[in-house]
């Protein structure tokens, strides 16, 4: 769970609603604080647990590289809608809210973070070619989740009575606000998150589709290995970006990862799963370069 360490809005940041023919998506839109956007438009896309919010600490940084910068909350994540049915949040489907997104926006650079990244692979190989200028990978991994973070999410499951079976929307709610309350809560006050953050991140976990939020976890914890596919289409460029002490996909997966897809690859220093939050000047100014040559 990424954890923002402010939820105040740059100037250059507003809140939005993206209409799509998927149907409407929450979103943080960003544009240079002056002049005019001449490059490319980015998407970024969050992680599991995660919203647009992870991204705020890099959304001014983005824009004022001369581009507009979208960060959207997935179908059922904090303030977009969930799916009226279950297979909305098969992987394929959630792939096709992100083209359909970035054909709303027009936006050509997109980025993954974590399970976004997972979803953003499925959206690029449903991608005719050309569309795209750019493919970020960030703090994903090739395939399913493993190690310690695995075996978090499998006891969440086994919590929630979800191992195998779907129990009922009301049912699920409950069992997630106890996990809240009985575990993350207390982990984020050992943390010293502060109060106002605290709080949001307990409005965003209670807000998340819980249906979606079961079945996006089993996807986590059985996702294929889909790098050859994309390594394949030889197009759009890719980077593949991490913390030096990532705790869920490991470093050496992603480096292995990108050595597979041919990608540039980048290691932040001193960060850990979530590059944006814990090191956003040097997030930003990665990105922006590399958005910049994927144009040229």
């Amino acid at each position: 769970m990424s954890t923002p360490t402010s939820l105040d809005l740059p100037d250059e940041v507003q809140r939005t609603t993206i209409p799509t023919s998927r149907g409407p998506f929450a979103a943080l839109e960003a544009v240079p604080a002056s002049g005019v956007c001449e490059r490319e438009a980015a998407l970024l896309v969050p992680g599991y647990t995660g919203s647009k919010e992870d991204f705020l600490a890099v959304l001014a940084l983005l824009a004022d590289g001369g581009r507009r910068v979208y960060a959207i909350d997935m179908r059922g994540q904090f303030e977009t809608p969930g799916a009226h049915e279950a297979d909305g949040y098969s992987a394929s489907a959630l792939g096709s809210d992100i083209l359909a997104l970035l054909r709303a926006t027009g936006a050509r650079h997109l980025l993954g973070h974590s399970y976004g990244g997972l979803i953003a692979r499925e959206a690029v190989l449903a991608c005719p070619g050309g569309e795209l200028a750019s493919l970020t990978l960030m703090s994903t991994g090739p395939a399913a989740l493993t190690g310690p973070r695995a075996e978090e999410l499998r006891g969440m499951l086994e919590l929630l009575g979800a191992q195998d079976g779907l129990p009922g929307p009301a049912e699920l709610q409950a069992g997630i606000a106890e996990i809240w309350q009985s575990y993350l809560e207390p982990e984020s006050a050992a943390a010293g998150v502060p109060g106002p953050i605290m709080a949001f991140l307990a409005k965003r976990m209670l807000s998340n589709d819980p249906v979606g939020l079961v079945l996006m976890a089993r996807h986590l914890l059985g996702a294929e290995d889909r790098t050859a596919e994309l390594a394949r289409r030889r197009e759009p460029p890719i980077l593949v970006i991490y913390g030096e002490d990532d705790n869920s996909w490991s470093p050496d997966a992603q480096e292995a990862m990108a050595a597979r897809l041919k990608a540039r690859r980048v290691c932040i220093p001193g960060a850990v799963h979530s590059p944006a939050v814990e090191a956003p000047a040097t997030t930003a100014g990665t990105l922006t370069r590399f958005w910049n040559a994927a144009e040229t």
